[in-house]
């Protein structure tokens, strides 16, 4: 399949040498990418990581207002020990680390090492991670769920925080509350192809979709013919608003994203649709973004994700920032 690369182990790093020529504000340490400014001296450091071939998330994401540094991975592989390692280093200042990333096996086992290392050079971590995927467990095992497109809110809602001025357990309980708030579906039309490789990632024949197929190609719910954009829409919302949340409230933020090759144009026909299902459910979008927030390389597709708002997340998403792939709409 025909990429627009020179070779395919260069890919990552090639990748990352662009994006520091784009983004001054950015650095690199090996494969940890980092503010080379603190948006707030003295503040919590908010760290994430994973693998490439989901841009923006995870990296492009390092900016003022969300996440401070980044361990980047291959492709659709976890970052390395020594990358997470060099990432909470270059985000400390000295009022501890928040780890934010996806609930992935390799991810969850080199952070975990990372932290422990660096915990006893006196570099506090504690560690949250993002599941709200909800085709990829039920809700009696809501901890194997895996971290998908709901990180993107995460991270602005923890990067907020830090920058105002709040302690590392104050920006965990909140960001935690957020994360328990958060839900996310998605539908995968064509398959990905990566780097390299002459074959697409997975099978899904034309005319064929899956509901809740992961962003790497894990299994979904179902495989059926493609539907019209208003039977999605009405399947992903009803999924959603049904999956059980502890305290719903009737204001949330609502991500509609591409995962590759879909046109926004697309994602805008269904947000028509998602829009009136809400409002007849008497939930406001308070927080409206359509566009590419986290892809899976080149697949076709989209995902929704919900995130219930009170008080105190709607203002962090609203807080000032300035990053490249952050959008809330007018």
């Amino acid at each position: 399949m025909d990429k627009i690369i020179n070779t395919a182990d260069n890919y990552v790093n090639e990748m990352l040498d662009g994006l520091l020529a784009w983004d001054k504000r950015l650095a690199r340490d090996d494969r940890a990418v980092f503010l080379r400014r603190s948006s707030r001296p003295n503040k919590v450091g908010i760290v994430s990581g994973g693998g490439s071939g989901h841009f923006p998330l995870f990296v492009g994401y390092t900016a003022p207002g969300l996440i401070d540094a980044c361990a980047v991975g291959d492709v659709f592989a976890g970052p390395s020990v020594d990358s997470c390692m060099r990432a909470i280093k270059s985000a400390d200042q000295g009022q501890g680390i928040l780890l934010l990333y996806g609930n992935y096996g390799g991810d969850k086992m080199n952070f975990d090492l990372a932290s422990e290392m660096l915990e006893m050079d006196g570099i506090r971590c504690k560690t949250l991670l993002g599941t709200d995927d909800i085709a990829s467990a039920g809700p009696q095992e809501a901890d194997k769920r895996r971290g998908v497109a709901g990180l993107v809110l995460l991270y602005k809602i923890a990067g907020a925080l830090a920058d105002e001025g709040a302690d590392l357990d104050h920006v965990h309980a909140v960001t935690a509350a957020a994360a328990d708030h958060c839900r996310t579906i998605g539908v995968a039309l064509s398959s990905c192809t990566l780097p390299g490789r002459d074959a697409p990632s997975f099978d899904l024949a034309a005319g064929e979709i899956e509901m809740g197929m992961g962003i790497h190609g894990e299994p979904g719910i179902w495989r059926d013919k493609l539907k019209s954009a208003d039977a999605l829409a009405d399947e992903m919302v009803d999924r959603l608003l049904a999956d059980p949340v502890a305290q719903p409230t009737n204001r949330v933020a609502l991500m509609l994203n591409t995962l590759g090759a879909t046109p926004v144009e697309e994602l805008l026909i269904m947000y028509r649709r998602i829009s009136v299902l809400l409002e007849q459910r008497g939930i406001t979008i308070a927080v409206p973004m359509i566009g590419p927030f986290t892809s899976s390389m080149d697949m076709g597709g989209v995902s929704l994700t919900l995130m219930y708002l009170d008080d105190a997340r709607e203002a962090a998403l609203r807080a000032p920032s300035d990053c490249r792939y952050w959008n809330l709409g007018s």
